[in-house]
């Protein structure tokens, strides 16, 4: 696209915005707190996700001086189910710096923005564009995939050469005027039009400035570096029963770093190599509880994919037969019931046990 051209392609994609933008919460007052919330929410999770734990989460916490006030464990339990729980840990550190550093003011420099956890560059062009009315530019993968198209870039996105040169296209197209409208009709367009699978070219309102789309290669856009072979593991957990109470099972924090940090899992690890899953759980329970346990029968498989492995996780029931539990790999423990264990953040697959552990109606099964 040429210099000339870019008062034509910002008019038009302005106009299709104005035309086609979904309602989201997050637009009907774009304040920089619940534009800062929304986007975290948004990085790597869909839209139809989002938006009910957007709203759960400013009824709980409508400043950032509530966010800052509450425990983490308030936080990651009502972000449960929504993953990538660093982002709660970084959005509730944030939270706190910004009562503490800024008064309880968000910041609209781009250099105070970077200085908070969990904000890059482009969460923090998202606050100054969207809240602030700054000419930030954004590239999340939506915007990406435009540009890609756009000027039918064929280096692999991946590339640090490629992402600058995204970057200094995205910044040279952000209409100074309107950039929160800009910003937002860019990723609309990627949601909505330019899509990964099947773009849908023919209603585009930019197709005459895409150079992949006059070149027939927008099928081809953005090249991605191959990918490299996704690791799988067996994983074994217990649902550990008291020994005297039948109705009460134990379960972990995990350490406050690392990945999951803090959330509560039922215990157990990896399986490895040469062992039984039901050895891999006995010695996890001594590894990281000290405590002995009598494996019993399988209750459940989950599969679940992570950003960069797989996991099989095998539950089963087991029995505690001696040791008092300590933090020897854990956080913390507790004994609870199904009742108590309502109160605590669990990660996806842990809550599926704990589904499964409802539906049976079940108490300490027999040995």
């Amino acid at each position: 696209m040429k210099c000339e051209d870019v008062p034509a392609f910002r008019a038009a994609l302005l106009r299709w915005y104005q035309a086609h933008a979904r309602s989201m919460p997050w637009r009907q007052d774009p304040s920089p707190y619940r534009v800062w919330v929304s986007e975290v929410m948004l990085q790597q999770t869909q839209v139809e996700t989002v938006i009910p734990y957007f709203q759960r989460f400013m009824a709980r916490f409508p400043t950032v001086e509530a966010l800052a006030a509450a425990s983490l464990d308030e936080v990651l339990k009502l972000w449960e189910g929504l993953g990538y729980y660093r982002r709660a840990r970084h959005l509730h550190q944030a939270a706190r710096r910004i009562v503490e550093e800024h008064g309880g003011r968000i910041p609209q420099e781009e250099d105070a923005l970077l200085a908070l956890p969990g904000i890059g560059r482009y969460t923090a062009g998202a606050i100054r564009s969207i809240a602030f009315g700054l000419p930030a530019a954004i590239v999340d993968g939506n915007v990406q995939r435009v540009l890609a198209r756009l000027d039918d870039v064929a280096a692999p996105i991946e590339q640090a050469a490629t992402r600058r040169q995204l970057w200094e296209r995205a910044q040279g197209l952000v209409d100074p005027e309107h950039p929160a409208m800009f910003n937002q009709g860019l990723m609309e367009l990627g949601s909505l039009v330019c899509r990964p699978q099947q773009p849908a070219c023919e209603v585009c309102p930019v197709q005459a400035f895409c150079l992949a789309r006059a070149r027939g290669t927008q099928a081809q856009r953005p090249v991605r570096s191959p990918r490299k072979k996704v690791p799988h593991y067996h994983v074994a957990a217990g649902i550990v029963w008291h020994a005297q109470d039948p109705t009460r099972f134990l379960i972990a924090q995990r350490p406050w770093d690392g990945m999951l940090a803090g959330l509560w899992e039922f215990p157990g690890g990896k399986q490895e190599p040469g062992e039984t899953l039901p050895q891999t759980l006995a010695r996890e329970l001594r590894e990281e509880l000290g405590i002995e346990v009598a494996v019993g029968k399988k209750l459940m498989v989950v599969k679940h994919a992570f950003s960069h492995f797989r996991i099989t996780l095998h539950a089963f029931h087991a029995y505690h037969r001696r040791g008092e539990p300590q933090t020897l790999g854990v956080a913390d423990w507790r004994w609870v019931t199904l009742a108590d264990a309502e109160a605590f953040a669990f990660a996806k697959t842990d809550q599926q046990i704990l589904q499964a552990l409802k539906a049976s109606g079940m108490t300490r099964p027999d040995l």
